[in-house]
This record gives structure tokens, sequence and C-alpha cells, in this order.
């Protein structure tokens, strides 16, 4: 069966991740933190899916509402409304700041930062698009347009006016403070210095997600966020801030932008909003969408506002919400930060540890004075941490394949962490000595 499974898989699937690698597991389920293979074999899940999964896999009560909503309201004509999408749309709402209270719902990342992307693009009457220079916002031709990170070449030209401006990392910083620390306010400067000799003088936002997380789980510094919306608004640009793997309690914060007291003239919601089903959401002021509407705003797709996935919206934040897991997700985050800074001590291979809540970046390296990336003893640990029951996903970049982004459910256990960390410790000593 397994030998025809693989057979079948290879002479039929298109492969679609770059490398073209799949997991070597013929998955059959998943409950809560685990997946269980075909061969019965469990396995921890760090990456709560595809960063998506933050009640788990199977939560009873999402299994509720699918079972219930699909018998009775699942699919309409995209021009119907149901009571489950206005319900979603006005919870969004109350748990975001002003003026972020219009809400459009669509089904994956790349689709609402497209719809993002495209209603600045109409509001400010102008066509360029900053991102950062390890951005991805997805695989659509406008989000695509604002990744760098990976999947350009051979594509041929993308569409004019996408800028990348660089990242800030404070771990292998470019502009340096005279103690060696990131002078990230120089950078900033020196990136819109380089915008504007580039510039025609259309600028209609900047895309950013507060915490880059397929661009190695970076942070950005305390700050930051409301320089970089001071010198976009001094252009006439919005500022989108793309929370798909942030939003929603897992940094410990409802949403990411919160630390900063910075709130964005349009949010992006996916992965977490669905915890694993297709649902994601465009949020901006009234201001924004009546400009939009009155000069045509056009995205009418086959799933906008689809009944089924916004009835699972509406149950995630029930739960998010009854049991506090912003608060859950704070306290998990802190315990295994400390677990993994205790991996640090340990093990000269491991540079830094970073991130928040339960968004956190473990940097592998060859040499810690040099901070040499490490992908090839990355790859090894992935491998031998799947082996030892753990599935972990390590960035997959240029120079970041030592990287590790480490997400598990905010519904884990402390339990189920020091699991992940008992393997993820034996699988260091394994492969690096």
């Amino acid at each position: 069966m397994a030998d025809s499974f693989w057979s079948d898989a290879e002479r039929h699937l298109v492969r679609y991740s770059g490398a073209g690698r799949f997991v070597p597991e013929i998955i059959e389920r998943a409950e809560g933190s685990f997946v269980y293979t075909a061969d019965g074999r469990r396995l921890l899940d760090f990456t709560s899916g595809q960063m998506s999964a933050i009640l788990g896999h199977s939560h009873p009560a999402v299994v509720a509402t699918v079972q219930r909503q699909a018998a009775t309201l699942d699919h309409l004509f995209s021009g119907m409304l149901s009571r489950p999408v206005v319900d979603l749309a006005r919870r969004l709402a109350a748990s975001l700041p002003d003026p972020l209270e219009k809400v459009l719902l669509l089904t994956t990342g790349a689709e609402s930062n497209e719809a993002a992307i495209r209603m600045a693009k109409l509001v400010t009457g102008r066509h360029e698009i900053i991102a950062f220079g390890r951005s991805w916002h997805g695989m659509t031709q406008a989000a695509a347009g604002a990744t760098y990170s990976s999947g350009r070449k051979g594509y041929g030209p993308a569409a004019p006016g996408n800028f990348a401006i660089p990242t800030p990392n404070a771990y292998r910083p470019d502009f340096t403070t005279p103690d060696g620390e990131l002078d990230w306010r120089r950078q900033l400067d020196y990136a819109f210095e380089l915008f504007d000799a580039q510039s025609v003088g259309s600028l209609a936002a900047c895309i950013a997600e507060p915490i880059l997380s397929s661009g190695g789980v970076l942070d950005l510094p305390p700050g930051y966020l409301a320089a970089l919306r001071d010198k976009v608004h001094e252009r006439g640009g919005l500022l989108i801030l793309d929370e798909a793997q942030t939003g929603l309690c897992r940094t410990g914060d409802w949403y990411a932008f919160q630390r900063d007291g910075v709130v964005p003239d349009i949010l992006t919601l996916s992965k977490t909003l669905g915890a694993g089903l297709p649902l994601a959401a465009v949020v901006t002021s009234a201001e924004i969408e009546q400009t939009a509407h009155e000069r045509g705003f056009l995205f009418f797709t086959t799933h906008v506002s689809d009944p089924l996935v916004a009835a699972v919206g509406n149950t995630v934040l029930d739960v998010l919400t009854a049991e506090r897991l912003e608060t859950r997700a704070a306290e998990l985050g802190t315990y295994l930060m400390k677990g993994l800074n205790e991996l640090k001590e340990k093990h000269r291979v491991v540079g830094d540890v970073r991130g928040r809540g339960l968004l956190v970046g473990l940097e592998l390296v060859v040499d810690r004075d040099t901070r040499q990336p490490a992908d090839e003893l990355g790859a090894a640990v992935t491998r031998r941490c799947l082996e030892l029951g753990l599935h972990m996903n390590v960035v997959q970049l240029p120079k970041m394949g030592g990287v590790f982004r480490i997400a598990p459910a905010l519904t884990s256990s402390f339990g189920e962490l020091d699991l992940g960390l008992e393997i993820l410790d034996q699988a260091i000593s394994d492969c690096a000595g």
C-alpha cells in the first residue's frame, strides 16, 4: 500500500515546494498536538500544521461546527450574505482598535494580501509597494511581487514599482552601534534614501509582517514599526500589516502590532483565523473602504464570504476568548524560550533563540563567533527529529537552513513542550556531537 502511495505520488503530483521534497511519511489522522502516520507512529507537530492550527488538530469545537454548518449552509453565491459572515466581521472589528472596522472574508493569506495591495493602489491612486528583503506574502501576483525571500527567479519580469528594503536582523546586523548592536534607525533611514532615489513618487503601501517568519523568525525591534509607519505616511502610502502567523493570540497578544501601539491602515489575517481551515480576512477603516467602494473596488471571488469557514472563524474566536489563549500563549512561550535557551547553553551549535509567545526561532550555526550558517546541520537535525517523533520546520532559504520555526498549538501542554525539547536536544546531540 505504501509502495503504491509513493509511486502514485511521484507519478501524479506536481512538486510545489521548490526543492520538491515531501515529508517521507503517510499521514492518516491528526489530533491535538500530534499527527499519526500510516505505520502507527505518533509525531509531535511543532509547526501547527502550516503554522495555522492554533487550537491543535481536530479540536472538538471546530469539528462540531464543521459538521453542523456543512449540513445546513456551506457555500453561497458570492453576492449573498449569511449570519456567520456578518457575525465574524462584527466580532473581528470588536477585537481590534479603531478605526479598523470593515472586513472582507477570503480564503488564503496570499489572497488577503492580494486584496489589500489592490485596495491600497486603488485608494491612493499609486502603484509602488515596499516590502522587506526577507519577506514572504504569498504566491499570487501582487503578493509574489512583494515577496523577496524566495520564488522570484524564472518567472519573467515582476510588476513595476516593487521595492525591497533591508530586513532588521539583530543576530546578523548590517548597520551597527558602537557596541555592535543593530542600529535599525540608521538602517531604516538608508532604506528610504534608496527608495526615494528610485521611486517615481507613487508609493501606495508598505506591507510587512511584525515578525518575519519565513525570513527566519525575525522580530521587528521595539520602535521600528512606528518609525516605518511614519516614513510610509510621509510619502503618502498606507501601512499594511500581514499577521498571517502572528495574529489571534500566538505572540501573547491578540495581535502582534499591539506591543508597539501601532495600528495599520490595512490588516490581513489568514492561517490562524481558520485554525487550519482556509479562512482569511482583510480589515481596514471605514474611510479607506468608502474610498475604495467609490472607486469601484472589485475583489469578487468564488469563496468570498463563504458561510462554512466563517462559522469556523466564529468558533475559533469563541475558544480563544473562553480559554484566554493569549495568556496561555505567553506562559507557554516563556516556558519554551527558557527550554530552548537551556539547549543553547548546552550545544555550541545553537547560535540564537528569538521570537515572541509561541512563534520562536532557533538558529544553528557552524561557529558562534563567525555565525556561519549551518544549513546541512539544520537538514540533518530535521531528519533526526522526525525519526525520533518530532516534526520540525526549517527555513528553506539560502544560508537560512539552520533556522527552525517553532510554532506549537496554543492548546499545547507543558508536557508536550518538554517532549519536543527532549527530542530536539537528542537530535542535536546525535547530529552535532
